[in-house]
């Protein structure tokens, strides 16, 4: 079997652009958070979308992880819906410079 290494991102695994496959990769990462916290707190998906101020559809599109639908600004909005604080850490993809993190609060 011929096995290749991943880059660590699935996206530009399957030839999206880098810049495309990393905004694809951090709104698969929001999206799965925000169908475990639905998952966790027994919501039902109408009672998730009166939350999150939106129509059931969208609810069953995050549940089923269709991340084209969404914004990072949207996916940020939703969870912050949800009491969660949403922290963003970037580095150099290359190097051993120190990690920038910010913190937003809503």
């Amino acid at each position: 079997m011929n096995m290749t290494k991943s880059s660590g991102n699935v996206f530009e695994d399957l030839g999206f652009e880098k810049e495309e496959a990393t905004n694809l990769l951090i709104r698969a990462e929001l999206i799965i958070q925000i169908g475990e916290i639905i998952n966790k707190r027994g919501l039902k998906q109408s009672d998730a979308a009166k939350l999150l101020g939106v129509k059931q559809p969208d609810i069953s599109a995050i549940m089923k992880r269709k991340v084209e639908k969404f914004t990072i600004d949207r996916l940020v909005n939703f969870l912050s819906c949800l009491n969660q604080e949403v922290m963003v850490k970037t580095k150099p993809r290359r190097g051993k410079n120190k990690q920038n993190t910010v913190s937003a609060h809503a």
